[in-house]
């Protein structure tokens, strides 16, 4: 049975996503803020955190920050916050989702199972993918560039994966959503560059400029040809 951390302060929306959740199957921890957050993660190491940013104690930013820090376990914001500078931040921190309130229960689990389906994935039974310097251990969900392993979340290792695969392939956002989501939701598209920023301060020697995950203006991403 995979394990939720719902990490929410206002006690009736705690209540509505522990009882969806465990009526979808999950098990439910609950933190009601920020350090106990994060003492709660570090404890019991949940499979998945869904997370406030309007905390007491340490916000939601602060708590993904510290958590991203040493940990890659999913996160999935679920917030009042509806402006797109606090998702695109949220995702640079490196959440995997960014849900906003008023939301749908069934909708969260929904995405919530999305997420855990691509942080369990092992597609190809041993696979490995080679693109340049970067190498892509499939089951284990492990990426090295030049024999150094890089920490991704599942969704920017979904998302590497997707471009690495083929080379020189031009994706636009849409699509790398539709890989990484199995549904491309065109407000959530230009959620994608924030990923690729995440991906690229973490395999590139020089993010700025950036030699492995390049830019097609005007279209979309692609990974360079070997």
């Amino acid at each position: 049975m995979k394990r939720v951390l719902v990490v929410e302060d206002e006690v009736k929306i705690a209540r509505l996503v522990r009882d969806y959740l465990r009526q979808a199957g999950f098990d439910v921890l609950e933190a009601a803020d920020g350090p106990g957050a994060l003492s709660m993660a570090r404890a019991e190491r949940p499979d998945m955190i869904v997370l406030d940013l309007g905390l007491p104690g340490l916000d939601g930013f602060d708590v993904t920050r510290q958590l991203r820090a040493t940990s890659s376990v999913p996160i999935i914001i679920l917030t009042a916050r509806s402006e797109e500078s606090d998702r695109i931040v949220g995702l640079e921190l490196g959440a995997d989702d960014y849900i906003t309130k008023p939301f749908s229960p069934k909708e969260l689990v929904a995405r919530i199972r999305a997420v855990l389906r691509r942080a369990d994935a092992t597609l190809g039974g041993g696979e490995v993918v080679r693109a340049g310097p970067l190498t892509i251990d499939i089951p284990k969900m492990r990426a090295t560039v030049d024999g150094t392993e890089v920490e991704l979340t599942s969704t920017e290792f979904d998302i590497l994966l997707t471009m690495a695969r083929q080379p020189g392939r031009i994706y636009t956002r849409a699509q790398l959503l539709d890989a990484v989501h199995g549904v491309s939701f065109e407000s959530y598209e230009r959620s994608v560059d924030a990923h690729i920023k995440n991906i690229r301060r973490k395999i590139e020697p020089d993010p700025r400029h950036p030699a492995l995950v390049l830019t097609v203006y005007g279209v979309g991403y692609k990974f360079a040809d070997a």
